[in-house]
């Protein structure tokens, strides 16, 4: 059978061009291997943010009576609030399929593989059936690594070890975790567990967490984890899983230390395997495919979009790639802008961060002045936070007076970060910025209170 479009992989950037191919005429296959909506909608951003918000909602009555409320018998069932991330993601999945049918895509359960190109097109096999296209689009995602560590095979075959995908199924809360990896997810699930009573425990090789975050705001998160229990070994290279234990080299010295569980959180690579490329000559390096700053492989009309081309591993960044990639298919120039795309981290409090760091642009060239409010100057923040220790962080170019980088840690981090996106797509100055009227009360304000100090 023959189509406009074959896309491969159903997460975020796969559906998300499918789904607009499909409304803009094109005939499109999208070939997915598990769930239509991909590691995002069933084993990461949405299943852990479900999770996220039932601890939320523990933490907020557990330390209520700060704020008048009295609360007895606090408990959180853990199967109460995995069941209820199972029926989130089934409504949300349901919605997806949804969408592409109402758009005309046809969806296939199963591994699809380039076979090869012909004059008729490229040629696609999924499930023993061939499919061709005048057009690919390559999404299939990203994995976990598994680093060559002595037992961590062993005890992932055992169930000792989890990944990201295992560790929001788990039936029962383990006394003690242990966290390999304090990056994004590591931290979450530490964020989770901890509030849930996990004894949590993050082995982390770096001396910082959280990353390429602020290093003001990655302290100052690293703190409030300390204060509400979770223990931290920095510096530390885990070189063997002995059953439930951690063996980890810090200063030269080997330490131990024991859980439950073993969560393995050390970050995700391109899906690039398997797929075929190899037998079109789509070009990769670094283990991801390379494209341009429309989509494009080195293939013609072959497209990558999402982390498969290792650029900015986001679900929202994945959304962004696939329109560019189908706006070009469709004839419409677009191109994918990195600069601003905004990250989050949605620990309680929120961590939320756009553009430049302070080590970025120092790393650039770039000459800037920048400014740390303290979220304590928005009422609003100081209303809903007692003793709570956010900070903004400004960054403006100091030339131009153009804002390059905001860094927040504060509760609604998440729904401001946009904006502040928009800012810095447009270019904004300052001055610019001083004339927006943002709503009061909010914790929004903080930037505009920020530009004022500069």
């Amino acid at each position: 059978m023959s189509y406009d479009l074959i896309v491969i992989g159903g997460g975020p950037a796969g559906y998300l061009a499918a789904e607009r191919a499909g409304r803009g005429g094109l005939k499109t296959l999208l070939i997915e291997e598990r769930s239509v909506g991909g590691v995002c909608l069933n084993e990461g951003c949405i299943p852990s943010k479900t999770l996220l918000y039932s601890a939320k909602l523990l933490d907020g009555a557990k330390y209520g009576e700060k704020y008048g409320i009295s609360a007895k018998d606090l408990s959180l069932d853990h199967r109460k609030v995995v069941a209820r991330k199972n029926r989130v993601v089934k409504s949300l999945v349901v919605g997806v399929k949804n969408s592409l049918k109402r758009n005309g895509v046809q969806l296939i359960q199963g591994v699809g593989e380039i076979i090869g190109k012909s004059n008729e097109g490229f040629r696609v096999k999924v499930n023993g059936d061939d499919f061709i296209a005048t057009r690919l689009l390559i999404a299939t995602g990203s994995t976990p690594i598994i680093p060559h560590i002595a037992g961590m095979e062993e005890g992932i075959s055992k169930g000792s070890v989890l990944t990201s995908r295992e560790i929001l199924d788990l039936e029962e809360i383990p006394e003690s975790l242990v966290i390999i990896g304090g990056g994004v997810i590591g931290l979450e699930m530490a964020s989770y567990f901890n509030s849930a009573g996990s004894k949590v425990t993050v082995v982390e090789m770096l001396d910082h967490i959280a990353g390429d975050t602020d290093s003001d705001i990655s302290r100052i998160l690293q703190d409030n984890y300390r204060k509400n229990g979770v223990d931290f070994r920095l510096n530390s290279r885990v070189v063997e899983i002995c059953g439930g234990s951690v063996i980890y080299e810090s200063h030269g010295e080997k330490s131990t230390v024991s859980a439950e569980k073993i969560l393995l959180s050390i970050g995700r690579r391109p899906a690039v395997q398997g797929v075929g490329l190899e037998r079109i000559g789509v070009e990769t390096a670094g283990g991801r495919i390379n494209t341009d700053e429309r989509g494009r492989t080195n293939i013609p009309n072959v497209y990558a979009a999402g982390d498969v081309n290792g650029r900015s591993m986001l679900a929202h960044t994945a959304y962004r790639e696939a329109e560019v990639c189908v706006n070009n298919i469709f004839g419409r120039k677009d191109i994918m802008r990195y600069h601003a795309v905004p990250s989050v981290i949605y620990t309680n409090p929120e961590v939320a961060a756009v553009g430049e760091t302070q080590e970025t642009a120092k790393a650039k060239g770039i000459e800037y002045d920048s400014v740390v409010l303290p979220l304590g100057f928005s009422g609003r923040y100081v209303a809903e936070n007692e003793g709570g220790n956010g900070i903004c962080k400004l960054l403006v170019e100091k030339k131009h007076r153009t804002l390059i980088g905001v860094h927040l840690i504060a509760n609604y981090a998440s729904e401001i970060i946009y904006g502040a996106g928009a800012m810095i797509e447009m270019e904004l100055r300052a001055d610019d910025i001083k004339e927006i009227i943002f709503p009061h009360p909010t914790v929004s304000e903080i930037i505009r209170e920020g530009v004022f100090s500069l």
